[in-house]
């Protein structure tokens, strides 16, 4: 996994609970701690990161996933506004995630696996997505989903009725926009 989403989970943990935390996160968590947004770094790191933020917090690691997810929106806006302003609407936002951000994620990023996504728009309240990765971080997609909704003024509500994790092919992020 690219050292930038380990930068992000840094940032919330700092943010969120001190630059104390963060070390005794790293140290009880047994790893390296050092991660540079261009590096790459064992996925076991990540989870086990979680695994102790969320025992700190009494929260599994899917949510702790899922906050991480739903907080970085607003640092990855800081950094790549670029992303962002051609958008006046989430699902305007949503809908360039395999066609223009994840490309250019591969540039920034080289060796980055990315996950994939599929879409459909149910109508102008619904959008299906439909996302495929070995890494099965489909709580930190849906935390990303939400800090996009929260970024574009949009109240959504997430439902997942296929999920990876509950041994289905592929994981079905449903998002409901409420306006």
């Amino acid at each position: 996994m690219k050292g930038i989403i380990f930068n992000l989970v840094e940032s919330v943990v700092i943010a969120e609970l001190g630059v104390d935390a963060w070390d005794d996160v790293i140290d009880n968590a047994g790893v390296v701690g050092a991660y540079t947004s261009l590096g790459t770094y064992p996925d076991s790191e990540l989870l086990d990161i979680a695994a102790v933020v969320g025992g700190r917090l009494g929260a599994d690691t899917g949510d702790v996933m899922r906050h991480v997810g739903h907080q970085s929106i607003s640092r990855l806006y800081e950094r790549y506004p670029d992303f962002f302003t051609p958008h006046v609407e989430v699902f305007s936002f949503l809908l360039t995630l395999d066609s223009i951000i994840h490309p250019e994620v591969l540039k920034l990023y080289p060796g980055a696996i990315v996950p994939e996504f599929d879409f459909d728009l149910i109508d102008d309240k619904t959008l299906d997505l439909v996302y495929r990765s070995a890494r099965q971080r489909c709580d930190f997609a849906e935390g990303l989903i939400l800090g996009a909704a929260e970024h574009y003024g949009s109240t959504v509500t997430l439902s997942q009725p296929r999920c990876t994790l509950r041994g289905d092919a592929s994981c079905l992020i449903r998002v409901q926009l409420h306006e």
